[in-house]
């Protein structure tokens, strides 16, 4: 089975960095690891994050596809789906495609990152990992959208 994730991992790798989604790019975090991406991504235009470029590490588990990657990010972002707390758990994501009993092993990457950026543009309060900053996007969305303004421009 370890075969079928490397040469899985091997081919998404090599489509995400010659054709990635529009406004990413990716690139192994270490040439001798296959299973940790560098993710760059920038704000979606439209969106309190617009300009901000956000790094990204995207880990994928020995056992992929059969279980999801994690998703960390390494800028601190101002977003109801992204953890703020000390590490280790800073800039996890809270994304409900990378749960377990929600991962789908034909999932490809490509497909998990152009949800993350969607959700930079659209987030969603009723998922959230940072509680705060989802009620202040329900109630105070120009607050919230100041807010992650600020952080990006940090």
């Amino acid at each position: 089975m370890a075969g079928v994730g490397q040469k899985r991992i091997t081919k998404e790798l090599g489509e995400l960095t010659t054709s990635p989604p529009s406004g990413v790019t990716v690139e192994l975090k270490d040439e001798s690891n296959l299973h940790i991406w560098k993710v760059g991504m920038d704000g979606p235009s439209g969106s309190p994050y617009a300009g901000g470029r956000f790094d990204l590490e995207l880990t994928l588990p020995p056992n992929y596809p059969f279980k999801p990657p994690t998703v960390v990010f390494k800028t601190k972002v101002y977003h109801p789906n992204v953890s703020n707390d000390s590490p280790p758990n800073t800039g996890m994501m809270c994304l409900g495609m990378l749960r377990d009993n929600e991962w789908k092993p034909s999932t490809k990457m490509g497909a998990v990152l152009e949800f993350i950026r969607h959700l930079l543009q659209e987030p969603d309060p009723d998922d959230a990992v940072e509680a705060k900053i989802a009620d202040q996007y329900k109630q105070d969305k120009a607050g919230y959208e100041k807010e992650a303004k600020d952080w990006t421009k940090r």
